[in-house]
C-alpha cells in the first residue's frame, strides 16, 4: 500500500487527512470508510466509533495498533466491499474516496502526521569518502564500526509542492537525496535478525542543508545543528514494506533540477542495513511506532558531492523506485 496524506481544498475545513492512494490514482480515506460502514448498520454514533477505531492520524495508528499493516489492509478491504454494493458516501454526501489523479482539488501533504524521533544516518560510503576527500582526510575507522547518526527535530517537516524554506543566515543550501524509513512497532535492545519486523515502510527524503553554517559547525566537532534544523521533506507517500515481500529494498534513486538530472544512486549501496541501524540505536533505549529513519545521502545525492549548487526559485523532483516523485520549489532567501 502506499500511505499518504490529502487536503481537499473544496472541504469547509481542508485539513490533511490520513489516505490510501491505489493504482488507479484514487484516494481512499479510511475513517470515512470505517464511518460509512457503522452508518450503514445503523450505528447511532458512527463517527465517534469511526473515530476511535480508524482515527485519521497515522501516527496514532502506528501507536494503537497491534499491526498498522495489517490494520489499514483491513481498512482497504473494506472499501472494496463498499464499492462492491454501491455504499461510496455517506448520507450527509461526504464521500470515502476521492479521485487524485488529474485532480485540481485533491493535493498531497506530508505522509505522517507527527514522527517521533527523527535519526539521520550517515551509512552511503560513497557519498561519506567524497566528503572526507574534499577535506583531505580519509574516513575514519570508526566509521565502519557502528552506522552513526544525528538526531534532528520533527518540526520543520514539509511535504509534496511546499516551498522549501532559505534562511536569510546561510549563502549555500543543499538538497540530499536519501531514503526514509518509518517505524512501525515499537521495541528496545532489537536484535539484528527480529528488526524487519518493526520497518512500517519507506518514503522519498530530503535532508536540506545549510552547507556554509554546516562547515562552521562541524569544525568545532558539533552539530549539525542550524545547518539542518531549518527544514527537511519527506513525501509523497510511504510505500508499506509489505510491497516489498518484508525484505530491505534495493531502489533506484533519482534528483532531477530544473528538469536535469544531477543524480543517481542506489538505496543498497548502504554500507550498514536497516536491521543493522535499528538493532543499533535500540541498545538500551526505546526505538518506538513513527520515528524516522534517513538513510544518509546515496552516492552522487547532493550538490556538495557535485559541485553544483540549487539556486532560488528552482524546481527539485526526488524520486525513489517504487514510492514517487517528491517535488519542491526552492524559496527565497529570507532577510
Amino acid at each position: 500500500m502506499k500511505i499518504c496524506r490529502y487536503i481537499h481544498n473544496s472541504s469547509p475545513r481542508p485539513e490533511p487527512r490520513l489516505g490510501i492512494l491505489t493504482e488507479d490514482g484514487k484516494i481512499i480515506d479510511p475513517n470515512y470508510v470505517w464511518a460509512c460502514d457503522y452508518e450503514r448498520e445503523g450505528k447511532y454514533n458512527f463517527w465517534e466509533r469511526a473515530n476511535h477505531h480508524c482515527p485519521s492520524s497515522l501516527s496514532q495508528i502506528l501507536r494503537l495498533k497491534e499491526d498498522p499493516i495489517d490494520f489499514l489492509s483491513e481498512c482497504y478491504g473494506l472499501y472494496l466491499f463498499l464499492e462492491k454494493v454501491g455504499d461510496l458516501e455517506l448520507r450527509d454526501g461526504t464521500p470515502i474516496a476521492f479521485e487524485y489523479a488529474n485532480s485540481n482539488e485533491v493535493k498531497l501533504s506530508s505522509p505522517i502526521d507527527q514522527i517521533t524521533t527523527y535519526r539521520d544516518f550517515y551509512a552511503h560510503e560513497k557519498h561519506v569518502a567524497k566528503g572526507f576527500e574534499k577535506r583531505n582526510e580519509p574516513i575514519p575507522p570508526a566509521w565502519y564500526e557502528i552506522p552513526a547518526y544525528y538526531k534532528g527535530p520533527t518540526h520543520g517537516f514539509i511535504g509534496p509542492e511546499e516551498e522549501v524554506l532559505w534562511p536569510g543566515y546561510t549563502d549555500i543550501l543543499d538538497y540530499e537525496l536519501e531514503l526514509g524509513m518509518v517505524i512501525g512497532k515499537e521495541g528496545k535492545n532489537i536484535k539484528e535478525n527480529d528488526a524487519i519486523e518493526h520497518i512500517f515502510g519507506f518514503t522519498v527524503l530530503n535532508d536540506i542543508s545549510a552547507r556554509d553554517i554546516q562547515k562552521k559547525e562541524m569544525a568545532v566537532r558539533l552539530g549539525p545543528a542550524k545547518g539542518k534544523d531549518f527544514c527537511s521533506v519527506i513525501g509523497p507517500v510511504i510505500t508499506t514494506i509489505d510491497e516489498f515481500d518484508f525484505k530491505e529494498p534495493d531502489l533506484t534513486m533519482t534528483a532531477k533540477i530544473n528538469g536535469e538530472l544531477w543524480s543517481k544512486g542506489q538505496s543498497g549501496d548502504s554500507h550498514f542495513s536497516w536491521a543493522k541501524m535499528i538493532a543499533h540505536v535500540s541498545q538500551d533505549e526505546w526505538v518506538l511506532p513513527g520515528d524516522l529513519f534517513g538513510s544518509g545521502t546515496v552516492g552522487t545525492g547532493c550538490g556538495l558531492e557535485l559541485d553544483r549548487w540549487i539556486q532560488q526559485g528552482d524546481k527539485i523532483e526526488l524520486e525513489i523506485e517504487s514510492i514517487g516523485v517528491l517535488e519542491n520549489t526552492i524559496g527565497y532567501k529570507g532577510k
